[in-house]
C-alpha cells in the first residue's frame, strides 16, 4: 500500500456489524425479466463488434468479487468519468428504516480502476452472469458502456457499467457529511457500508491506485466511527 496506513481499520469496521434480517426484495419495485437481460445482452453485443479478448473494468467490488473468471488484470484509466457514492441503497448493506449509499461511476473527471480480460467462451453466458450481478431493477441503476481505458500498454475497450442518472435509485451529487454518515452507520444482511468502503480502498491501494476522494472518505468515515464507539 505504497507505505500509506488507512485510518479505516479492520477493527473499526467490525464495530459497524450487527444481524440484519433480509426484507428481501421491495414488493413495490419492478424487476427486470428474463426478456430484460435478453435484450441488454443483444443490445451490448451489437455496439462492439470485435471477436477479440473481452475485457471489464472494475472500479469497485467487482475487482475483488468479479462474478466471472478472469485471465489477466492491468491498471487503466476511464476518462471523462469518477467514482460517486451516489446510489441509494435500501437492502444489501443497508435498511428501509436506514438507507445507505453504493458507489457508481457518474459522469466527469477520471476514474484509475483495473481491467480484467475474461476467459474466452460464451459471451452471452459471460455478460448474463455480469447484468444479473449489477443490474436487477427497472429503470436499472447502471447501465453498460463500452469504454476507451487508457493503460500502460495502449489503450483499450472494455464493458464499464456506469450511472444511470434516470436509474431507479440514482441519489445525485450529496454533501460529503450525508455520504460519511450514511457509511458510517449503515449496515444490511451483507454487511455494513463502512466494509464495502474498506474493501474499495484497500484494493486499489494493493494495486497501487490511490484514489484521493476515497482516501479522505475512510479518514473521515474512520473518526467518525470511532468517536461513536
Amino acid at each position: 500500500m505504497n507505505g500509506r496506513v488507512m485510518s479505516l481499520t479492520e477493527d473499526l469496521v467490525a464495530r459497524c456489524h450487527r444481524e440484519v434480517a433480509d426484507a428481501g426484495p421491495d414488493p413495490d419495485a419492478q424487476h427486470l425479466d428474463d426478456a430484460d437481460y435478453e435484450r441488454m445482452i443483444d443490445e451490448t453485443l451489437a455496439d462492439n463488434a470485435d471477436e477479440g479478448p473481452l475485457w471489464l473494468f472494475a472500479y469497485g467490488s467487482l475487482i475483488w468479487k468479479p462474478e466471472v473468471d478472469h485471465t489477466e488484470e492491468k491498471v487503466a484509466v476511464a476518462r471523462g468519468w469518477h467514482r460517486s457514492f451516489c446510489i441509494n441503497m435500501t437492502r444489501w448493506r443497508a435498511t428501509k428504516a436506514e438507507p445507505g449509499l453504493m458507489m457508481g461511476m457518474d459522469r466527469g473527471g477520471q476514474c484509475k480502476g483495473v481491467a480484467l480480460r475474461l476467459m474466452d467462451g460464451d459471451r452471452r453466458e459471460q455478460l448474463d452472469k455480469l447484468f444479473r450481478r449489477e443490474m436487477t431493477l427497472k429503470p436499472s441503476t447502471y447501465k453498460p458502456r463500452w469504454l476507451s481505458l487508457a493503460t500502460s500498454d495502449g489503450p483499450l475497450t472494455a464493458l464499464a457499467f456506469v450511472i444511470n442518472r434516470e436509474g431507479h435509485a440514482y441519489a445525485g451529487a450529496l454533501g460529503e457529511d450525508e455520504v460519511v454518515k450514511r457509511l458510517a452507520t449503515t449496515c444490511g444482511h451483507w454487511g455494513s457500508a463502512a466494509d464495502y468502503l474498506y474493501n474499495v480502498v484497500k484494493n486499489l491501494e494493493d494495486r497501487a491506485i490511490h484514489d484521493r476522494h476515497l482516501w479522505r472518505l475512510q479518514h473521515l468515515v474512520a473518526e467518525r466511527i470511532a468517536a461513536r464507539c
